[in-house]
């Protein structure tokens, strides 16, 4: 009875609250919004990653897949790492996007130390035997900005924002959040930016990790506040006829559309709630569908420059997930609530990624052929004029390959112990090392890694 009437008075006192856990930070969009510097990739090839969520474990595979890419040479003496032009991050993965956005593959010689060895747990709240923990339970999570949020933008990525990516002209980061309302992938990019009317340039990158991050009710979510008013751009994707036929893309075209609509609705609030990016999916693949059936392009979300001039694509996506835990099926008791609570979670994540995965390895089918198509039907003023910068160029001359590196490419031991790590913000050096010597083997033993390698070096 006391447990009981102590939770209801701190629903009641959460209830009370006015105050906002992490109250909004992004801005209105100004009248001349800073891009990304434009120009021409300086090669034509790239290399595309994903990185999946799963706290320091995933932040330091990925790290470690990073450093084996760049032991894989390319063309003009080059590595593949130097090829990375696009990051998708979701949660852990996100810390790696993130500070790779910023400070490039040089950069990433120190993240180990910086990142990885620091403790991004020592001011977090973990105990639900304290009232007041329960009250901010009830009121949005265990943690909000004020010990999650101030140790990224603090120890991790001291105050930059997105204007600080947009000085380098690759990689194009897209961090991933989770849309509580829609029920659809939140990206950090300009466009979706520009669909609430806000200026991304002047956003703090910890808060698009921090939103990254949030693991529904450990953290508070991330808000972002609609701008309709300042709104100067208008909004993308064509309308969903109800009554056209149906395909297998018409119900996400009509959950966009309804978001898109109501984010330029002032009558339908004003404010966004961001959870874990892995709620929706744990690889950072949903968003480029979101995209693609947004743009509705032969070559969105890339360029319409980048689609002409590219000829190979590799996509590495790279899975730090955990594979099965508990030892239920030894007894016919158990598991706790809690226990299976907590599983309940994990299987939706896990399925989801795998569904993902699946859908996403098609769909770059499909995507590089509407490429071909699209640069095999440009004018012949265009194609000679392509002919004149590059006369090896030829419409049909592209190829995207798709590869998954995960903990299951190494030995059975290996991927059982890095399996075992657990999901934290904090971790010995010797997991974090073994993870990124993990990462390193995984993207070494890669065949369809090694084979794109070896393709750059022949010139093919």
């Amino acid at each position: 009875m006391r447990t009981a009437l102590l939770f209801l008075a701190c629903a009641l006192l959460a209830a009370c609250a006015g105050t906002p856990m992490n109250p909004p930070r992004n801005k209105p969009a100004v009248a001349q919004p800073q891009q990304r510097v434009s120009g021409a990739l300086d090669s034509d090839v790239s290399v595309a990653l994903s990185f999946s969520g799963g706290g320091l474990r995933a932040a330091a595979f990925a790290h470690g897949v990073l450093e084996g890419l760049r032991e894989q040479p390319s063309v003009r003496g080059r590595s593949l790492l130097d090829e990375v032009s696009f990051i998708t991050s979701v949660s852990g993965g996100s810390l790696t996007a993130g500070y790779f956005g910023l400070h490039g593959a040089e950069g990433m010689r120190e993240f180990r130390d910086k990142v990885l060895m620091r403790d991004g747990e020592a001011g977090l709240r973990f105990s639900l035997l304290n009232p007041t923990n329960l009250m901010r339970l009830f009121a949005g999570g265990l943690n909000d900005r004020s010990n999650f949020s101030d140790w990224l933008e603090k120890d991790v990525f001291k105050g930059a924002t997105f204007a600080d990516m947009y000085r380098h002209q690759r990689p194009v980061v897209w961090i991933n959040a989770s849309n509580t309302q829609y029920r659809l992938a939140f990206p950090f990019h300009e466009r979706a930016f520009d669909a609430i009317c806000s200026d991304l340039a002047s956003f703090p990158v910890s808060e698009a990790v921090a939103a990254s991050m949030a693991v529904p009710l450990f953290f508070a979510p991330v808000v972002l506040e609609k701008f309709p008013e300042a709104c100067r751009t208008p909004l993308q994707g064509a309308p969903v006829n109800r009554g056209a036929q149906r395909d297998d893309q018409y119900r996400l075209r009509l959950a966009l559309q309804r978001a898109l609509k109501e984010f330029r609705d002032p009558q339908a609030g004003r404010y966004l709630k961001l959870v874990d990016g892995g709620v929706t999916d744990n690889l950072g693949l949903v968003s480029i569908l979101q995209s693609r059936v947004l743009m509705n392009t032969p070559y969105g979300p890339i360029t319409e420059r980048d689609a002409v001039t590219m000829r190979r694509l590799l996509f590495i996506v790279v899975d730090a997930g955990q594979g099965p835990s508990g030892d239920w099926s030894r007894q016919v008791t158990g598991p706790s609530g809690v226990d299976i609570a907590t599983a309940a979670v994990d299987t939706a994540i896990e399925s989801t990624m795998r569904m993902s995965y699946a859908y996403f390895v098609p769909m770059v089918r499909a995507w590089e052929r509407d490429i071909v198509t699209y640069r095999c039907s440009l004018p012949a003023e265009r194609k000679a004029a392509m002919l004149t910068l590059n006369p090896d160029w030829r419409c049909e001359d592209i190829r995207f390959e798709v590869t998954q590196i995960s903990f299951a490419d190494l030995p059975d031991a290996e991927e059982a112990a890095l399996n075992a790590i657990p999901t934290r913000l904090k971790l010995p050096a010797e997991q974090i090392d073994r993870l990124i010597a993990a990462g390193r083997q995984a993207a070494a033993a890669d065949a369809v890694v090694n084979r794109f390698s070896a393709a750059m070096r022949r010139g093919e």
